[in-house]
């Protein structure tokens, strides 16, 4: 499979190699769900990423597969994977690293508006969009991601946006509109309702727009930044509480908007409540998103509100009539 990928294959490296690469693991970035990542420097003096999944054995031909196809991208928003290492249970992946961190860093902060500003909020909110549209629809083989939240979106130091860890990404076919999966994948708060339940609708790379569509509202307000407001309106969720104060302004208050910032603060919200629609059908495509960002604010309506307690039991109840309807239909073949 390298060999068939000639010049855009990732490099492989030896376990030993990759031990020297981090200088036996000294310096260390941050950990994950699926390993730890650490810093390193290759022989030729490119500072690197090296995250080291956790032991694990069987599936190498699924681990090859994805390194490669994710290898394979080349967009200015999708960090660059220079390598892999695939010896027996030991496996980690090489990536360009991003001196600036990743954006959960500074959207969480104490002062998110002041550390970043606005504009380049804005920019970091369209250079995400723009990754994944690649991802979706550019890409040799279509990827969704699953996991897209403010933790996986490293910024370069330039702040520029590029998406990062794949270890949840599921490849498809490109003329494939839904994806088959068994059990959901994500992170809590970002996953979309689909994969937690199929009733809501496919699993498709609109599943992705829903985490974006969250991360987008994190981005403009920070859960953190709003908790003690949020607390004093009988702790709403946040989808819900900036929708209802949107309208009056307060909602923009809270979260650091001025009047000079006001436009660019309500498209990204009115942006991120269309992707967080419950149901797939009704969210927009990241290429739609993408296109409603070039548009004026004034011209973007607003979404329907969400409720997802009333949602989540219309969906039981239809189960629990689906599978009586089922049973009397059973017991009646039964009776004949």
């Amino acid at each position: 499979m390298i060999v068939s990928c000639g010049s855009l294959a990732p490099k492989r490296y030896m376990y030993s190699e990759v031990m020297r690469i981090t200088s036996s693991r000294t310096d260390k970035l941050g950990r994950g769900g699926y390993g730890v990542v650490f810093k390193g420097r290759l022989h030729d003096g490119r500072l690197v990423a090296v995250k080291f999944l956790h032991d694990c054995k069987g599936n190498e031909d699924e681990f090859v597969n994805e390194v490669m196809s994710i290898g394979r991208t080349s967009h200015v928003n999708i960090v660059n994977l220079f390598g892999f290492c695939l010896e027996g249970s030991k496996r980690a992946l090489l990536y360009e690293y991003m001196p600036n961190g990743s954006l959960d860093k500074y959207i969480y902060s104490e002062n998110p508006k002041e550390t970043l500003g606005w504009e380049s909020l804005y920019a970091i909110a369209i250079g995400i969009a723009r990754g994944l549209e690649y991802l979706h629809h550019s890409c040799n083989t279509r990827i969704v991601h699953f996991d897209i939240k403010p933790q996986n979106i490293l910024l370069d130091k330039d702040f520029c946006p590029k998406i990062a860890d794949f270890g949840l990404a599921k490849l498809c076919r490109t003329n494939e509109s839904k994806l088959s999966m068994t059990g959901a994948r994500g992170t809590i708060g970002f996953i979309a309702p689909e994969v937690h339940s199929r009733t809501f609708g496919v699993v498709s790379t609109k599943s992705d727009v829903y985490s974006y569509g969250m991360m987008l509202l994190e981005m403009v307000g920070g859960r953190r930044n709003v908790k003690s407001i949020v607390e004093k309106s009988s702790e709403k969720h946040f989808p819900d509480w900036i929708y209802d104060h949107l309208a009056q302004d307060d909602g923009l208050q809270a979260c650091e908007v001025t009047c000079e910032t006001k436009e660019i603060a309500r498209k990204m919200i009115v942006i991120g409540l269309w992707c967080i629609q419950v149901l797939p059908v009704y969210r927009p495509t990241i290429t739609k998103v993408l296109k409603m960002f070039e548009r004026s604010v004034d011209d973007l309506d607003m979404p329907p509100k969400q409720n997802f307690s009333e949602l989540l039991e219309n969906s039981a109840h239809n189960m629990h009539v689906q599978g009586a309807s089922s049973t009397r239909s059973e017991e009646t073949s039964l009776v004949n």
